[in-house]
């Protein structure tokens, strides 16, 4: 019973991480920013899951919505394993 309570923890901090990333990703590409050892971790860390996401759903024509997506794909997949679990 303990495990299931930590592994469920570890998932939802993961989860709240992942997310806080996503936005900081966001807010950050607002700004001119030359290269940084920030935002190159930011970017390693979130493209991953934003380049599938980004390959399946086009942009609409200046605004890339991958990042709502992924964030919305994040909340649902938290709900079905805390469900699960």
């Amino acid at each position: 019973m303990e495990f299931v309570y930590f592994l469920k923890q570890t998932l939802n901090i993961l989860a709240d991480l992942l997310t806080m990333l996503i936005l900081l990703r966001i807010v950050l590409s607002w700004f001119r920013h030359e290269a940084h050892g920030l935002m190159n971790l930011l970017y390693q860390v979130t493209e991953p899951i934003l380049a599938p996401i980004r390959r399946a759903i086009p942009t609409l024509g200046v605004f890339d919505i991958s990042p709502i997506v992924a964030i919305l794909l994040i909340k649902v997949l938290r709900i079905l394993i805390n469900s699960y679990l």
